[in-house]
C-alpha cells in the first residue's frame, strides 16, 4: 500500500547545497540556487492511503550473475527482485512493509518505508562526478542536529560510516525528549542515497535488519541529465497508481461537497410549496 502524506519534519536536517568546484559538478544550465529548496523541509500534514494495486516490476538479473552489494546503480547489474518503480528509486517489495510518499508543495521529496513502529526514509541526490558527497552531507546533518539541541556521534555500520543521533521529538508525534535516529548513506556513480532510520529500528538491530535489507536492495536510476550536486532526483508515481490516486481524491472531494450541501442547503433554493385554494 502507498500513503501520500505531508508531514512536519523538524527532525530532518536540510541537506543544503555547498558551492562545489567547477570540475566537481555536472555541467548544467538552470535557475539560481534559491530555486532548489532543501528537500527535507516539509510542512503540514495530509495523508492519503489506498490504491493498494500499485505497479510492481520483477526487474534485474539472476543473483548468480550479479557481483558486489547494493544499493545498486540502474546502469549496472542488480539482482532480480520485485520492486516498485518510483522514477529515480526502485524500491524492493517486502511483506509487512508500507511505502509512504513524503510531499512538500505538491512535490514528492522523499520515500518512507514503514514496518511496524520502525521507519526508513530515503532520498537520492545528484552527486559530483568526482569525490564523496556522503561525507559532506553527514557533517552538515551533525551540525544542524547540534543546532536543534540534539547529539550525534559517528560509528561504523553495514554501509560504512553513519551518524547516530538523538534528536528533539517531532512536533505532534506525542513523544518528548530526545529520540534516536540513524543516518546512513552510500555514494554511487553521480548519485548519493541517504537513509534515516527512526523508531525502534534506530536503536535496535533486530528491528533495523529488515529495513537495512530494503536499503541495501534499492536501485537508483540517476539518468543522463545534468543536475547540480545535492539536487533531489525526481520521485514519481507509476502511471496506474497516479491515476488511481487522482480518481480516489476526486471521488472523496465530490462526496465531501455532497455532504456539505446536505448539511448546509442553499437559502436561495425553493423548498416545498403549498397551494391554498379559496
Amino acid at each position: 500500500m502507498f500513503r501520500r502524506r505531508r508531514n512536519a519534519a523538524d527532525d530532518q536536517p536540510a541537506t543544503g547545497r555547498p558551492d562545489a568546484a567547477p570540475d566537481d559538478e555536472d555541467e548544467f544550465a538552470g535557475p539560481d540556487e534559491d530555486e532548489y529548496p532543501d528537500a527535507d523541509e516539509y510542512s503540514g500534514e495530509d495523508e492519503y492511503s489506498g490504491a493498494a494495486g500499485y505497479s510492481q516490476q520483477d526487474t534485474g538479473l539472476p543473483p548468480e550473475q550479479v557481483s558486489g552489494s547494493g544499493p545498486w546503480d540502474a546502469s549496472s547489474g542488480y539482482p532480480q527482485r520485485e520492486r516498485v518503480d518510483l522514477g529515480s528509486l526502485l524500491i524492493p517489495v517486502l511483506p509487512g512493509v508500507e511505502v509512504q510518499l513524503n510531499v512538500a508543495e505538491d512535490q514528492i521529496v522523499a520515500v518512507t518505508i514503514a514496518r511496524g513502529d520502525s521507519a526508513l526514509q530515503v532520498q537520492a541526490l545528484a552527486a559530483p562526478k568526482t569525490g564523496r558527497l556522503w561525507d559532506d552531507i553527514r557533517s552538515d546533518n551533525a551540525a544542524e542536529i547540534a543546532g536543534l539541541g540534539g547529539e550525534t556521534a559517528e560509528a561504523e555500520g553495514p554501509f560504512g560510516t553513519e551518524l547516530l543521533a538523538r534528536m528533539p521529538a517531532e512536533p505532534g508525534s506525542g513523544l518528548t525528549g530526545l529520540q534516536p535516529a540513524r543516518f546512513i548513506g552510500v555514494d554511487g556513480p553521480r548519485w548519493m542515497l541517504r537513509g534515516v532510520l527512526k523508531g525502534q529500528a534506530a536503536a535496535n538491530a533486530e528491528f533495523a535488519g529488515p529495513l537495512e535489507e530494503v536499503f541495501a536492495d534499492i536501485v537508483v536510476v540517476r539518468g543522463d541529465h545534468p543536475a547540480p550536486p545535492r539536487d533531489l532526483l525526481e520521485i514519481r508515481l507509476p502511471p496506474d497508481l497516479r491515476q488511481a490516486m487522482e480518481q480516489e481524491m476526486a471521488r472523496a472531494e465530490e462526496e465531501a461537497q455532497a455532504e456539505q450541501r446536505r448539511q448546509y442547503p442553499s437559502p436561495f433554493e425553493r423548498g416545498p410549496e403549498i397551494t391554498e385554494t379559496r
